[in-house]
Order: C-alpha cells, then sequence, then structure tokens
C-alpha cells in the first residue's frame, strides 16, 4: 500500500510552511507499515496543479494526505469540504490572484473528503492532540489542491482529503499559541495510521465480498 502526501512551501507572511516540514520529517523516517510518497507543492496555482498531477500519475498511490497551514488556528483541521472556487486576495508565489474564478468549468461544486474523518478526529483525540472537523479548506491555494486532488481521483475513488496544521509555536515564548512540531508529526501519524488501516480493512471485504 502507498500513501502520497503533500505539502506546500513557504508563500506570503508564512515564512516557515510547517506542511513542507512535516513532509521532509516524514521522508526522513517514513513508516514501516506502508510505503510512503511526497511532494513539496509550489504554492502557484498553475505550478501546482501539474506538480500534483504528475505525482499521481508516477505514484499510482492507494490514498492521499494533502497538507497545508492555517496560521490562524489553534488545532489541526479535518477538512471536510473542497469547494470549486478560487477567490482570495493573496497573490500565489508567481505573482497569481484570483477572484471568484471556478477551479474546474465541468467539475461539481463541491467534493466530500474522502478520508475516514470521525476515525481520525477519535484517534487524535485518544492521542490528547488537539483537532476538529472543519467544513471547508478557505478557497486559497489549499482549498484549490485538495479540490484538484479529489477530480483527479474520484473516479478511481482514492480515499483522499485534506488537512490543515496549526501555527508552529516557538519554544520559550510566554503566549503558548500554536503546536509544536513534534506534536504536529504525531498528529499527521495518526491520521496516516488511521488511513492505511481503513484502506486495507476495506480491501479486505472487498476481496471478502468477490471471493
Amino acid at each position: 500500500m502507498k500513501i502520497l502526501v503533500t505539502g506546500f512551501n513557504a508563500f506570503g507572511p508564512v515564512k516557515i510552511n510547517q506542511s513542507e516540514l512535516i513532509v521532509t520529517r516524514l521522508m526522513q523516517a517514513p513508516p514501516r507499515e506502508f510505503a510512503l510518497a511526497a511532494i513539496i507543492l509550489p504554492t502557484e496555482y498553475a505550478a501546482a496543479t501539474a506538480a500534483i498531477k504528475r505525482a499521481i500519475r508516477r505514484e499510482r498511490p492507494d490514498a492521499i494526505l494533502c497538507l497545508g497551514v492555517a496560521a490562524g488556528r489553534s488545532n489541526i483541521s479535518l477538512e471536510r469540504v473542497a469547494l470549486n472556487l478560487d477567490d482570495d486576495k493573496l497573490a500565489d508565489n508567481a505573482g497569481v490572484i484570483r477572484h471568484g474564478r471556478k477551479i474546474s468549468r465541468t467539475g461539481p461544486p463541491l467534493y466530500w473528503s474522502r478520508l475516514p474523518l470521525d476515525a481520525i478526529l477519535h484517534k487524535l483525540s485518544r492521542s490528547r492532540i488537539a483537532a476538529r472537523i472543519s467544513n471547508h479548506a478557505g478557497t486559497y491555494l489549499c482549498n484549490h489542491i485538495f479540490y484538484i486532488a479529489r477530480h483527479l481521483t474520484e473516479k478511481q475513488g482514492i480515499p483522499c482529503g485534506f488537512v490543515h496544521v496549526p501555527k508552529l509555536r516557538v519554544l520559550g515564548k510566554k503566549k503558548k499559541q500554536g503546536m509544536t512540531l513534534s506534536t504536529m508529526l504525531r498528529g499527521v501519524d495518526c491520521c496516516l495510521t488511521v488511513l492505511a488501516a481503513t484502506r486495507k480493512a476495506t480491501r479486505k471485504a472487498t476481496r471478502k465480498k468477490g471471493s
């Protein structure tokens, strides 16, 4: 089994992107239970779209977990819906600003996450990691790549979704805002563990049904 994990590089006010740090750490010490493929996406509408298309075609993953940072949040956010909409005043790293533009002219208004959100949330809660289910991933690059990934994998039924990590907590500061990188890594590991277990269970049930 192979899971593709994506993150973003730094952009605008985000000088250090936690999702990039997490993906880098994961590849330095990948899980033993399943194969892991990873890619750092450029924070650019066109380039990120092309990059994830290549990665999915090359890796042929059994599941996809996309990561991004939501600096204004204090917990890990499991995104429920990807909207068919690019709309943000912040330019991407190529200087492109999009307002009220559909991501896909022929695609549906939204895609639901195919991650086992409730099971992941339960695992995170039991691990005492602050987390919640969020209704959608905004309308910037995080939502864009979430929608693109779901659109590309819709026919195959591949489990695919998006998770936002919060602001990085700086150790030593009096105000304990955000989350430490080690906690984020544990949180993403919870997501991957549940995703892998759920995918294996689904495949096993399908094989039994077909035999």
